[in-house]
């Protein structure tokens, strides 16, 4: 894995899902990202729109924003038409970049976006079509279910449809849209979970509209998906925006595995060895003042309290 510099993930679903916001908010920009082909030529940006504004997206272009150059995005164009050619290329680019040799070019992850502004249509024949004939072998795909703020204005008129007065169906509306969610999302469940390839978890997605929104529970979420772990290293190391989920992660796979085989093994701790372990999760932080002469009493405080580690990390310029 030490080969692999940028962590690759393939994004679908059908237009309007929000792909594009997501992927400024898990990037941290409010810019557009960069686009290049296949070889690696950005291709003018006057030509991008102009393919993008009659609805048209080149699955082996790559979309890598400046903010986060760590992450490359493929964007898959919606096939909820019935366009035979259109799903049968995204096919044969999954199952091609799923199973490559080159681990730079390997997709490393899926997100499926389903907005829940279309609720009363979250599981179209494109979704069923992907998930019962689309293998995408060690690849994970995660449903995201994007816009589900929607929900809180079905809420209001729902409650007041029951003759509540607005300041009390306001006072409802959280507990009424929580519902709503809970009911759309067994929904989705319920289809996708009997498909022959399904999805491997479902994540509701809030608030990506706002600038600044946090996606830890996104990254987190695909970590877990992950079965390798130099995968879920890179995946935590290129995000830039939770310093938190770089010490859980090594708190987990690095410390937790240490004290269970000392333990096992009866024997002492090289703290040296283990400090080089965990600092394979920062990469993207620079450490300030001497690690080494601390180590112990930093790892009593990882083991302790690890949000105590904080005071001595900061980010990369």
């Amino acid at each position: 894995m030490e080969d692999i510099k940028r962590f690759r993930v393939l994004v679908m679903g059908r237009a309007n899902a929000g792909k594009t916001t997501i992927l400024q908010r898990v990037c941290n920009t409010v810019d557009k990202p960069e686009i290049f082909d296949g070889k690696g030529k950005k291709i003018d940006n006057a030509v991008v729109q102009g393919t993008l504004g009659r609805g048209y997206h080149n699955i082996e272009h790559e979309l890598v924003f400046q903010s986060n150059p760590g992450y490359v995005f493929h964007d898959s164009s919606g096939f909820e038409a019935g366009s035979t050619q259109q799903f049968e290329s995204m096919k044969k680019f999954v199952i091609s970049h799923a199973t490559t040799n080159s681990l730079e070019n390997r997709i490393h992850a899926i997100w499926y976006c389903i907005p829940m502004t279309d609720y009363e249509r979250t599981v179209t024949a494109a979704e069923q079509k992907f998930f019962n004939e689309c293998d995408t072998g060690h690849v994970p795909v995660v449903v995201l279910l994007t816009k589900v703020d929607v929900f809180h204005l079905v809420a209001v008129e729902e409650l007041l449809d029951e003759g509540l007065e607005m300041e009390e169906a306001e006072r409802g509306t959280i507990a009424r849209a929580s519902q709503l969610l809970e009911k759309w999302q067994v929904h989705i469940r319920h289809i996708l979970d009997r498909c022959k390839f399904p999805p491997k978890f479902y994540l509701p997605l809030t608030k990506m509209h706002e600038e600044g929104t946090d996606c830890a529970a996104l990254i987190q979420c695909t970590a877990s998906a992950l079965n390798e772990e130099g995968l879920e290293r890179l995946l935590i190391s290129t995000q830039q925006s939770s310093i938190a989920l770089c010490i859980e992660f090594a708190m987990r796979k690095v410390v937790g595995r240490v004290l269970r085989d000392r333990k096992k093994e009866g024997q002492g701790l090289d703290m040296k060895g283990l400090e080089s372990s965990i600092l394979g999760w920062f990469p993207n932080h620079t450490f300030v003042g001497d690690i080494r002469t601390s180590s112990t009493m930093l790892f009593t405080e990882w083991f302790d309290h690890w949000t105590g580690w904080l005071s001595v990390i900061s980010w990369k310029a």
